[in-house]
């Protein structure tokens, strides 16, 4: 938990390994996922690196694999998925696997190709059959027309005329034969198809078309298709030249059919034989293919996982550079200091993996650069801390914010959405993906919706826990109160007298004798429900509220700050930057706080001043008092008043307010002029101890050397004069009118709270009272559909989105009000090599930019 509340400690370090060790140690190093390497070739052309050819190997192997995943997903075959995590192969493995990969990838497309062959000799001969079948009643129509009673017909003589010309009609049509075409087309393409006919042929020709039931498979696509045949008569080699381009233009096939019947119904014979000898091939052809597929998708997932595997260790290895003798190779890279060990232990089992005899070496190395920050996190912390790391990485050892956030954002969240049944839902939740948490991580789902929901579950879970906690408190169910204890007023009587109440038909007033003097055990008494001040009651204690937790949220975050200041050694920013900020935000808005303390205590509904020293009801209002104290105005006197809440309040708060005024300049001034004084002292005494001749050049050298930079140090020494009071400037007042902003931006936990609750009695009142209030079968059908259009806007809206607002109002709250106390974020990820990262992302490696 150390690296949790304040980054781990990291080294950069050197590493010497042997060419024949390289492969088994990075190997090893990305099992354990504790090294972030450095490019030491920034300049050198991805393709001009050592292990290029090998990363291309490895690319084709994926492109192959994907191949492979592609078809049996395409046959709907279970990849099997054992929950293994095999080793990275060798080098010398990698002939295997690729071999492997070949055949399988040869193979497969073998199959598919004369599969779809046969399709596609199967489509024809289908095609055909079925032109033999319409193109059959087409001839005996026309057989028919030639009777005596057709020929009399004027539509088909007309026909005759246009096809035969008039000379030929009255040789009867002997001498000059009608030639045709007979193929397929697809169907939707059959109207524009004969309207360029009529119009290229001039209406020459004489086209019939038939639909086919049905739908045929394209070899290319495996689509299903819908397709018509037709025949074509026309008169003369030019319109058959000229009728075949046009079939040629439409994508029609033509196919040879016989003017004999007897030929047609030989063909038809032999067509049927053929289609019934590709029916068994292809039968055959699609087992070999499915038992390819299943013996392939029994190991894709553990071939996929090596290849990546092998590919990050080379995209790994390509960050390295060669020693002058080209055995050795050398690499950087920042490791954390507690983790040394693993590291070596990790590094003697690759070498032992290799062979080698030479162990690898790894030195620290001093660097003036900032190392990357690393917050070592688990399942239930990593949700928190990916929640400050959008805001910004914690520069090197910055104290984390994290730890706190664990239970700050889901309690500021909860007084936003204090709802005990809305937290009931949102926890039910939650419990359930916890629950399941193994079988949803394993689908790995590319909704990033779902993603979001699924990663935060432990934040959802706190999330909704203490929402069902506000919401006790508040005594709010759905937007009624659980009277579990019984009430503590006594206006009405509701266990003996029955009387039935209605809400806003009574006022309560603590002062009256029906009170009984004792408050309800746990929250708000439920009666306040029926109460016509029910709003202004829950307004005051609400605001109040709000107030409280800010200031206590922001000294909170100015608190931290100390140990930021204390750990990197800046006591010059503990005395003009935390003391003066902890006294201007205590001496006001603290003492504000204080105050309604003391009217909480000291100030009671019954006026019995010989109780208390200052027990009337006529209590002075703290915002009234703060505003008098800022703009040092007496509180005015009302009749049986006391303007002080204490005795001695107007002198304290001149005192106060005079300090808090003080600390302005102390933050704007002190700090420049403090620095400035030391840049003075540095040159005098630089002046008094420089040699005036040559002298000793190291003394020399000594003197004028800089220190060294520290990790993490936010040091302003190399800044000049004015710079300095610029930004001294820019903080005192971001500060100064950020503690005034950010103490109101608190009130939003008040305003969400109000809006939630008033959105759930308006839900209430609007909706589900409606179904209730019916009676017979006809009010048990109402209230069946009442309650499912009521639940699902209350999952909708008042659990989803206005969830969604109190989060976004939270984050903000952590963001903006917190974290600018203390925090700087300006540091950079820890990002190391590790195959889990690598194949949860399924990207290739580090980055080599």
């Amino acid at each position: 938990m150390g690296s949790l509340f304040r980054s781990a400690e990291m080294t950069l370090c050197q590493l010497f390994l042997q060419s024949e060790a390289a492969y088994a140690c990075v190997s090893e190093l990305g099992e354990l996922g504790l090294v972030q390497f450095r490019d030491l070739n920034p300049d050198v052309n991805v393709f001009q690196r050592k292990f290029v050819n090998e990363v291309r190997r490895c690319d084709e192997m994926e492109r192959k694999l994907r191949y492979l995943e592609k078809e049996i997903k395409k046959d709907g075959i279970p990849m099997l998925d054992t929950g293994e995590n095999p080793e990275a192969p060798q080098p010398r493995e990698m002939i295997d696997l690729e071999a492997t990969f070949e055949k399988l990838e040869n193979e497969l497309r073998e199959v598919n190709q004369n599969a779809e062959a046969l399709k596609r000799n199967f489509l024809e001969l289908t095609e055909l059959k079925q032109i033999l079948r319409k193109t059959q009643v087409f001839f005996d129509e026309a057989e028919r027309g030639a009777s005596a009673h057709q020929m009399a017909d004027p539509t088909r003589e007309e026909e005759q005329v246009t096809l035969l010309g008039e000379e030929g009609l009255r040789a009867g049509g002997q001498a000059l034969k009608l030639g045709f075409v007979a193929g397929v087309i697809l169907r939707e393409r059959i109207p524009a198809f004969e309207r360029m006919l009529w119009r290229a042929c001039r209406g020459n020709v004489f086209l019939r078309q038939a639909e086919i039931e049905t739908p045929l498979e394209d070899p290319s696509t495996g689509d299903q298709v819908y397709k018509s045949v037709f025949i074509i008569f026309f008169q003369g080699d030019q319109l058959k030249t000229r009728v075949k381009k046009i079939c040629e233009g439409f994508r029609a096939t033509l196919y040879p059919c016989p003017e004999a019947p007897t030929d047609r119904r030989e063909m038809a014979m032999g067509v049927m034989t053929r289609i019934e000898d590709l029916n068994t091939v292809l039968g055959q052809t699609q087992d070999h293919r499915h038992r390819v597929l299943v013996a392939a998708a029994k190991n894709i997932k553990n071939w996929f996982i090596k290849v990546r595997k092998i590919k990050a260790i080379y995209h790994t290895l390509n960050l390295f550079n060669l020693d002058v003798t080209q055995k050795c190779l050398i690499a950087e890279c920042w490791v954390p200091v507690l983790d040394m060990e693993n590291i070596q232990l990790a590094l003697r089992r690759g070498t032992e993996r290799s062979g080698s005899s030479v162990p690898p070496i790894l030195n620290k190395m001093e660097t003036p650069e900032d190392p990357p920050t690393y917050n070592n996190t688990n399942k239930f912390t990593n949700a928190f801390q990916i929640l400050i790391d959008s805001y910004g990485v914690a520069s090197y050892r910055e104290m984390n914010p994290s730890p706190y956030t664990i239970i700050t954002f889901p309690f500021l969240f909860a007084v936003m959405f204090g709802d005990l049944g809305h937290g009931a839902i949102v926890t039910v939740f939650a419990l359930w993906m916890i629950l399941k948490e193994k079988p949803l991580a394993a689908k790995k789902s590319d909704n990033e919706i779902w993603n979001i929901f699924f990663g935060g579950r432990y934040l959802i879970l706190l999330m909704g826990f203490f929402s069902m906690y506000t919401g006790l408190i508040y005594n709010d169910v759905f937007s009624k109160s659980i009277n579990i204890f019984g009430s503590r007023w006594q206006t009405y009587n509701l266990n003996t007298t029955g009387v039935k109440l209605l809400p806003n038909e009574i006022m309560l007033d603590p002062a009256t004798p029906e009170y009984m003097g004792t408050p309800y055990p746990i929250g708000m008494d439920p009666i306040w429900q029926l109460a016509q001040n029910k709003i202004i009651f829950q307004n005051s204690f609400k605001m109040k509220i709000s107030i409280i937790l800010g200031i206590t949220h922001m000294l909170f975050g100015v608190s931290i700050s100390l140990f930021n200041m204390k750990y990197f050694n800046q006591t010059m920013n503990i005395l003009f930057d935390f003391i003066p900020q902890v006294i201007f935000l205590s001496f006001l808005f603290l003492y504000m706080c204080i105050m309604m303390f003391i009217k909480w205590f000291e100030y009671y509904a019954s006026n019995e001043p010989e109780d208390f020293a200052y027990g009337t009801r006529c209590a002075p209002s703290i915002l009234i008092t703060f505003i008098n104290m800022v703009l040092q105005k007496s509180t005015p006197v009302e009749e049986g008043c006391n303007p002080e809440l204490y005795p001695g309040q107007m002198i304290l708060q001149k005192v106060l307010f005079i300090c808090a005024l003080l600390c302005v300049p102390w933050m704007l001034l002190a700090k420049p002029i403090y620095i400035m004084r030391q840049r003075a002292q540095k040159e005098l005494h630089h002046q008094i101890t420089t040699p005036r001749e040559n002298g000793d050049a190291e003394a020399m050298h000594n003197n004028t050397s800089s220190p060294p930079v520290q990790h993490g140090g936010h040091g302003e020494e190399d800044s000049g004069t004015g710079d300095l009071f610029i930004r001294q400037a820019i903080h005192t007042i971001e500060y100064v009118l950020g503690s005034v902003s950010h103490t109101a931006s608190y009130l939003r936990l008040w305003a969400l709270s109000l809006a939630h609750a008033q959105l759930s009695e308006v839900l209430w009142t609007m909706v589900l009272s409606k179904g209730l209030a019916l009676d017979d079968w006809v009010g048990g059908i109402a209230l069946y559909l009442i309650f499912a259009f009521w639940g699902t806007l209350t999952i909708g809206i008042l659990v989803l989105m206005e969830g969604l607002s109190a989060f976004l109002h939270t984050l903000r709250l952590h963001w903006v009000e917190f974290q600018s106390k203390f925090y700087e974020g300006a540091g950079y990820a820890f990002q190391p090599f590790a195959f889990e990262a690598i194949l949860d992302t399924g990207s290739t490696g580090p980055s080599e930019d």
